[in-house]
């Protein structure tokens, strides 16, 4: 029987960031791979970083470690521990299909793009005692006849862990998003019939949909929104504000349990939305759809970054009055990263305004990795922070609520969560 020990890596700056918030839900990546191991074969250890500590004194064959930009250095740190105890080391994720050539010094064994044919290929080919340096995904995989996800495997969090992914990819190229650079660059959706059985298995009555775009295909969406609403479950989704421009989709939505969708806003600037790429919003179609989002009873939660190229000093208080005169419900808010491959990391490193290539500053939340066009890099990274905090003000709350008028007092556990964090921070 081989030891395979599955570690979703979290550094200590990230995991010390998200802790701080108590409403976070398990990723789905690790319990999603570990469904494809035949425990006939291979007996499986599942470490979440987030709530574990990763058990160095125990001896593994094999380590597998999925790896994303923020933790790549962390990563290699752990692969060097287990490596120099004798344990081979996979490794595979969003930063190893990125970087592939600076990946491979740090592990025995290299998956580069989607897992759905390389990982039981690999797997197959180490209990053979056959596997290859490097793994490539060149056929783009179907996601029909999927395993559901090994949450039996995952310890604790019994509330946070239930995701679901029903499409893979994003129809659109925002100058910011290395999406099309990790996937390959077309827009799929599974089974419907498939999301809904696994939906049934997730043990929390509350889930998110780990999509990227949920609403993509409309007729898509709507199909699913009909086949879950019989489940009556709670649950959240990402999706752009253009694609919730259909009242069908938000009347579906919310019949088949939608409490909030994560809507990437990004700024209240059109010229720092041109900075983005992000032909799709315009800020003249904010109010109107995010009011009838309102409607609906569905929340708003926005994502939105600051550090673009039309960012003045002035963008983070002119934020705050947008997103209490908009009711926005809650925020994810970022500094910009230039994650590598994507068109605005180009720009940067053409333009000599890159402060840092060290990986494990690039977690968009603790530090700033480049020079800002119209401002100090103490001067965005002090703003945020501001912002952070007068957002998630009891204050601020109030005046959001006055105009949203949705889901009150499940708001306002949401906001306490991140408020909590802040004054603990």
């Amino acid at each position: 029987m081989i030891k395979l020990l599955m570690i979703q890596p979290e550094n200590r700056e990230i995991n010390k960031f998200r802790r701080l918030q108590f409403n976070n839900f398990s990723q789905i990546t690790i319990p999603y791979l570990a469904a494809f191991v035949d425990e006939r074969h291979y007996s499986i250890t599942l470490v979440d970083e987030y709530c574990q500590r990763i058990p160095y004194r125990k001896p593994f064959d094999l380590v597998a470690i999925t790896v994303n930009t923020p933790n790549a250095p962390h990563c290699y740190e752990i692969s060097a521990k287990f490596r120099r105890k004798g344990a081979k080391v996979v490794m595979g994720g969003p930063h190893a299909t990125l970087l592939p050539e600076e990946v491979k010094e740090h592990c025995d064994y290299l998956l580069v793009g989607e897992g759905e044919i390389t990982w039981p290929e690999f797997l197959r080919d180490f209990r053979n005692g056959t596997p290859k340096e490097i793994y490539k995904s060149d056929t783009i995989p179907e996601l029909s006849n999927l395993p559901v996800p090994r949450w039996d495997l995952l310890k604790r969090r019994r509330m946070m862990k239930g995701a679901v992914f029903a499409t893979r990819g994003c129809p659109y190229s925002c100058r910011y998003c290395n999406l099309k650079q990790i996937y390959h660059n077309c827009f799929r959706t599974r089974p419907i019939q498939d999301v809904v059985e696994e939906i049934l298995r997730i043990p929390s009555r509350f889930f998110v949909f780990w999509d990227d775009n949920l609403f993509a295909d409309t007729d898509y969406a709507k199909n699913l929104l009909r086949a879950i609403t019989p489940l009556k479950r709670k649950w959240a989704a990402q999706a752009t504000l253009r694609d919730c421009n259909d009242e069908e989709l938000l009347r579906l939505a919310r019949a088949a349990g939608c409490m909030y969708l994560f809507i990437g806003l990004e700024s209240f600037s059109d010229a720092s939305l041109a900075n983005a790429g992000k032909k799709i919003n315009r800020v003249e179609d904010y109010k109107p759809l995010i009011d009838n989002i309102h409607s609906h009873g569905i929340m708003v939660q926005a994502g939105i970054v600051f550090g673009f190229d039309g960012d003045t000093k002035n963008v983070f208080d002119e934020t705050l009055i947008a997103c209490e005169t908009l009711g926005i419900d809650g925020a994810t808010v970022s500094i910009l990263t230039p994650f590598p491959k994507t068109p605005i990391y180009e720009q940067l490193k053409k333009e000599g305004r890159l402060l840092s290539e060290d990986w494990g500053r690039y977690n968009s939340k603790t530090m700033v990795t480049f020079q800002p066009k119209n401002m100090t890099t103490e001067e965005l990274y002090d703003g945020y922070l501001r912002f952070r905090r007068k957002f998630f003000s009891l204050g601020s709350f109030i005046k959001r609520m006055k105009v949203s008028k949705t889901n009150i007092a499940v708001n306002f556990i949401i906001n306490l969560g991140y408020r909590l964090g802040i004054r603990r921070s």
